[in-house]
């Protein structure tokens, strides 16, 4: 089989992501794939699957892991001749979720674009749906369970994926950290416990982070603030709700429009990358290789850049 399977500009950049996730596996990656047997240096390495995977998800637009192996054995057994079976390809990538997030970190904290507002965070959240609120889960439920969209006003099985991210201007935003919850985490809750001690930030959330007291004093002890859509305050009277209707739905829909950009965000990885949709997955492995491994494939794009790269964790 010939090596023009693929035209030349992807063959470049096959090359490209093999070295770069060699450069990071020798870095340390490799220690959260190592094996205690006899199989522990087979003959088609993890590096190949992960190369595999993040090529044809990200350039192909293969989403399922049928077809990124149906892609690698019809256009690139010149280049992977040791290939092995579709089982023992899955099983093999099952194991690698931990290597999948490893290089996640790396993509976002070295590859972070120069025109991010460090100063000025988006933050929100998007579901990972496993399978609808009206049936029985069966799939991870050790790390799943049942929550409530109230973008898509829908009840489902899954986990919820949070981001805190950088304000960019004129275009989506660049994500700082990323969180993984169970789906019944309240957004607020994810916020005090991972990013409630930042100092000199303003934040830009939705309703939910609407919460006077705590970002009173968060303001007092961080000197960080709070920005979100006038939350109505229950048994309020009508006459002060028509004194401050206007005010109220000036700022509100000022704040929105600051924080849109949040949600396209997730709009562009889930049209990336398919990751909100994970009901064909059947393991713990199998679903968090499907997130970490999706993101690592959105985000691959950033070794391309004309940045120097920094391989560190």
């Amino acid at each position: 089989m010939s090596l023009s399977m693929i035209p030349k500009a992807k063959e470049f950049k096959l090359i490209h992501i093999y070295l770069y996730i060699c450069e990071l596996y020798d870095c340390g990656i490799k220690y959260s794939c190592l094996r205690y047997s006899n199989n522990h240096s087979p003959e088609f390495t993890d590096q190949e699957i992960l190369t595999i995977y993040l090529f044809a998800m990200h350039f192909e637009y293969k989403y399922s892991i049928s077809q990124i192996y149906k892609f690698a054995d019809e256009y690139l057994r010149s280049w992977f001749p040791k290939l092995p079976s579709y089982t023992a390809f899955n099983v093999r990538l099952n194991r690698l979720s931990e290597a999948f997030r490893l290089m996640t970190n790396n993509l976002i904290n070295n590859f972070t674009p120069l025109n991010c507002d460090k100063n000025i965070n988006l933050l929100d959240s998007m579901p990972i749906i496993t399978c609808s609120g009206k049936r029985k889960a069966k799939v991870a439920p050790e790390i799943t369970d049942k929550g409530y969209c109230s973008t898509k006003n829908l009840y489902f099985y899954g986990l919820r994926l949070h981001a805190l991210s950088y304000n960019r201007p004129n275009t989506i935003p660049f994500p700082e950290e990323l969180v993984l919850t169970s789906a019944s985490e309240n957004d607020l809750n994810v916020f005090k416990q991972y990013w409630g001690e930042l100092k000199n930030r303003t934040f830009y959330g939705d309703k939910i982070y609407y919460n006077i007291n705590y970002f009173e004093h968060n303001h007092l002890t961080h000197n960080s603030i709070m920005l979100t859509p006038v939350k109505g305050i229950c048994k309020q009277s009508e006459v002060i709700k028509m004194r401050d209707l206007a005010y109220n739905n000036l700022y509100s829909r000022a704040v929105s429009k600051i924080r849109q950009p949040i949600e396209s965000f997730f709009n562009w990885l889930i049209q990336k990358t398919d990751i909100q949709r994970a009901s064909k997955v059947r393991s713990s492995k199998g679903l968090l290789v499907h997130i970490f491994g999706r993101i690592a494939a959105a985000f691959i794009y950033l070794i391309f850049q004309p940045l120097i790269r920094i391989i560190s964790f």
